[in-house]
């Protein structure tokens, strides 16, 4: 098993920011406390407030496959439904 590293960026859309951050907040102690989480952070852009970021690693893809399948996330998606301009995730390997 390898480290994974995830890189979420989210964009909410116009109008919508403080609903997306507010969700993306309740996604964090319930996702710091899951096995193999080692870091969950999330970011705002300084520029562009719509404009969110996780920074994330997992002690394997089997994990974080098992996190992505969790509740909490179910209830993200419902939450956030129409509030999302832009989605991008990326799996990343530490390479040094």
């Amino acid at each position: 098993m390898s480290k994974l590293t995830i890189v979420a960026n989210i964009k909410a859309a116009p109008g919508k920011i403080d609903l997306v951050k507010a969700e993306l907040e309740k996604l964090i102690p319930i996702t710091r406390a899951e096995a193999g989480c080692i870091q969950y952070d999330l970011h705002q852009d300084n520029d562009n407030p719509a404009h969110f970021m996780f920074y994330e690693n997992w002690e394997s893809r089997e994990l974080w496959q098992a996190h992505m399948s969790a509740q909490h996330l179910s209830d993200y998606m419902s939450a956030t439904e129409g509030a999302i301009a832009n989605f991008m995730l990326n799996e990343m390997t530490h390479v040094s």
